[in-house]
């Protein structure tokens, strides 16, 4: 049985990222599943609960992603698109409509989602 090669320091780097997007959007994509859209139009609560299955599946997806790290190459850069289209939409929708209450929550969610993106294409990128 042959010894596996040590994941160097950049594929480590995108590995971290894609398990933290993962907890997130497993955590976040269940919790939306389970609690739809409260005190709303069918037509809401069914496009709600549509994307929180999108959002579970990449969880997933990041999931396999970073434990196959390794094997992988445009998934990555795919994955890392992925997260920043969707830190800008609620950037947009910060544009928009305003920050929801209370803001450091959302801010919170808003900065890694346009931050990792970079970072973990920056670091795949390295370890090239």
């Amino acid at each position: 049985m042959t010894a596996e090669i040590p994941l160097t320091f950049p594929q480590h780097v995108v590995q971290v990222c894609l398990f933290v997007i993962a907890a997130i959007a497993i955590f976040g994509g269940t919790l939306q599943m389970i609690l739809g859209q409260p005190d709303t139009s069918p037509r809401l609560d069914n496009v709600h609960r549509f994307m929180a299955g999108i959002y579970l599946g990449t969880g997933i997806i990041c999931l396999w992603a970073g434990l196959t790290v390794r094997r992988q190459d445009t998934l990555i850069y795919l994955l890392a698109l992925g997260v920043l289209i969707a830190g800008c939409g609620r950037l947009l929708s910060i544009a928009k409509v305003g920050l929801p209450q209370p803001a450091k929550v959302w801010l919170g969610y808003l900065i890694p989602e346009l931050v990792i993106p970079f970072i973990m294409a920056g670091a795949h990128h390295a370890r090239q």
